[in-house]
């Protein structure tokens, strides 16, 4: 299977199923002397575990990572870092049935059109258990990012008609509610709206916004890869993301270009932007404002309810789906909504450490 890498200097390789032995990812690129442990990782998994609140599934798993390499005397050594989780709460029989017919709104019949087999046991490298991988070297991006001075911050905007506008955001309450809503009011209807939709056998789709704070300007590609451009790549990569918005997002095909333009204007001798509706991206630059990004949630596919759907001998059958599943992935996806933005800023800084002859030379002369 090719595409489970992401990144050109700071590469991510994740692996695993999610009814194998274990998932984890190889991080390439990472340079040497950050101070790592693995305590520094497990901050990121404990927030994307199952488990943790009643309108996520049942699954028990402690997702407790292992370091096996790019470790040493707690710094990274600049060799590749292999991370490992292994899976501990599988119930592989409440799958048996799947093997014989395609889940609506899962990727059963894609894979088996793809690959003529198909891991069914929870939807194998399908399954939401694949980001294990990629919010444990999120973990680390977000390490190196604190150190530039870069902060990423993700919550829920939405949970299926629950809406939180902008003056009702609460930083109080910022990643202290089970449904990432930071308003203690809304996350209350919120999460009373996900319990009723599960009693009805149902699911709940959202809304996840993420705010950059502290990027330079200057940073990504002019042409195909651009910096909204990979990082709209790296948020749809993520299975239940359907749609992703850049700064004022759909609202600008309404707009006119004087509603819509930011003006420039000099601070102190400093370049800033008196509106932001561009997201902080310019022709595929960093500009130097907040990175304003927004991603849009499908339900989770797997209810309860009865459904139509085929076999793989082409008959027409109706199903009713066993097993544990979340009633909704918003909250869940907030870190690795967040990882994701890290890896990728993290990648093109790298990247952009070459774009100027003054940055090379200035780093590498002698006297």
């Amino acid at each position: 299977m090719a595409g489970s890498s992401f990144g050109k200097i700071f590469q991510i390789t994740t692996w695993g199923e999610s009814h194998g032995e274990a998932l984890g990812v190889v991080v390439d690129g990472c340079p040497a002397g950050l101070s790592l442990c693995p305590e520094d990782i497990q901050a990121f998994l404990d927030r994307r575990k199952p488990g943790n609140s009643s309108i996520s599934t049942p699954r028990k798993e402690a997702d407790q990572v292992e370091i096996l390499s790019g470790i040493f005397e707690g710094k990274t050594t600049g060799t590749p870092i292999s991370l490992l989780v292994r899976n501990t709460s599988q119930i592989s029989k409440d799958y048996s049935e799947i093997a014989s017919y395609y889940r609506p709104g899962h990727a059963d019949f894609t894979f088996d059109v793809k690959y003529g087999f198909r891991d069914y046991r929870g939807g194998g490298r399908s399954s939401g258990r694949e980001t294990i991988g990629r919010v444990a070297a999120g973990a680390i991006a977000s390490k190196i990012l604190k150190e530039m001075g870069i902060e990423i911050t993700t919550f829920t905007r939405a949970l299926g008609d629950i809406y939180m506008e902008d003056e009702d955001f609460d930083y109080q309450a910022l990643g202290q509610t089970s449904t990432g809503i930071p308003n203690l009011k809304l996350h209350q209807q919120a999460e009373l709206y996900v319990q009723d939709m599960a009693k009805q056998l149902d699911s709940v789709g959202g809304i996840m916004d993420c705010v950059v704070t502290g990027m330079p300007a200057g940073i990504g590609q002019p042409v195909f890869d651009k910096l909204d451009a990979d990082l709209a790549k790296a948020i749809m990569s993520i299975g239940a993301v359907k749609a992703v918005e850049i700064g004022d997002g759909t609202l600008v095909s309404s707009m006119k270009g004087s509603e819509n333009n930011d003006s420039f204007r000099n601070v102190n001798g400093q370049i800033i932007k008196e509106t932001n509706h561009s997201g902080g991206v310019l022709g595929g630059i960093s500009d130097g404002s907040q990175i304003l990004l927004r991603a849009h949630v499908k339900p989770t596919p797997s209810i309860f309810q009865e459904q139509s759907t085929v076999n793989r001998h082409g008959e027409n059958v109706q199903i009713q789906i066993k097993g544990r599943h979340d009633p909704v992935i918003v909250p869940r996806a907030l870190v690795v909504m967040e990882s994701m933005v890290a890896i990728t800023l993290l990648d093109q800084l790298m990247i952009s450490m070459s774009s100027k002859l003054s940055s090379v030379v200035d780093f590498y002369k002698t006297k």
